[in-house]
């Protein structure tokens, strides 16, 4: 009698599982100088990408996933990273998105801004901030936690390194754990915007950049 209660539930745990794998037929990959890719016509290094990337808190393989499957070892990798980094990391996720969109500003990362503008606005970013980055212009007024992840993030992307000043105030704000966090936000969203620049990927249809270059 146990055996089939166990093996009952088992089935019901597959089923149920099963209910909710996700639909390879139709991934809707995008890209530009690379060429969108099919789940049928993937190595099945690429389809273990595209799986794990499903298989985490993503909805779609979408942005510079379609470019990273050429090198699926590589993209793989990155995407675990980009999981943590955008929903697991220690920042609040004002603080996270700032790091992004300052890190897609200063690459003039388009579909980056573009998405992550948004985000950064639900999660309750001031909108005078994100002018203001989108500008190049420092915001005239910020939070303590805001401003030692602005200064952070400012210092690290332009020159390559952190006061110790900087590097304190951060310190005293985020902790340890929230330095590092920054850090691989930077990093990850570096690597980012570097592959959507690259593969020149595009904005949703009617949508206009919005980024000038920078001086």
């Amino acid at each position: 009698m146990q055996r089939s209660v166990l093996f009952a539930t088992v089935l019901g745990m597959a089923a149920a599982a099963g209910a909710q794998d996700p639909d390879f037929s139709n991934l809707n990959l995008v890209g530009n100088r690379f060429r969108p890719l099919t789940y049928e016509e993937m190595t099945p290094a690429q389809k273990t990408m595209a799986e794990n990337i499903l298989a985490g808190p993503r909805t779609a393989v979408s942005g510079p996933f379609n470019t990273l499957l050429r090198s699926p070892e590589l993209g793989d990798l990155a995407q675990a990273l980009g999981a943590y980094v955008r929903f697991n990391s220690s920042l609040p996720a004002t603080l996270r998105e700032l790091a992004i969109i300052m890190t897609a500003r200063h690459w003039t990362a388009h579909y980056e801004w573009y998405a992550h503008k948004n985000a950064a606005l639900s999660a309750g970013l001031d909108p005078a901030i994100v002018a203001a980055i989108a500008a190049g212009r420092r915001p005239e007024s910020m939070q303590a936690d805001e401003q030692a992840v602005y200064d952070f993030c400012a210092e690290l992307l332009s020159d390559h390194r952190v006061s110790d000043a900087t590097f304190d105030v951060a310190i005293d704000a985020l902790g340890e754990r929230g330095v590092v966090d920054v850090i691989g936000t930077v990093g990850y969203y570096g690597l980012v915007s570097l592959v959507l620049n690259v593969d020149e990927y595009p904005l949703p249809e009617g949508i206009e950049p919005e980024l000038e270059p920078l001086r």
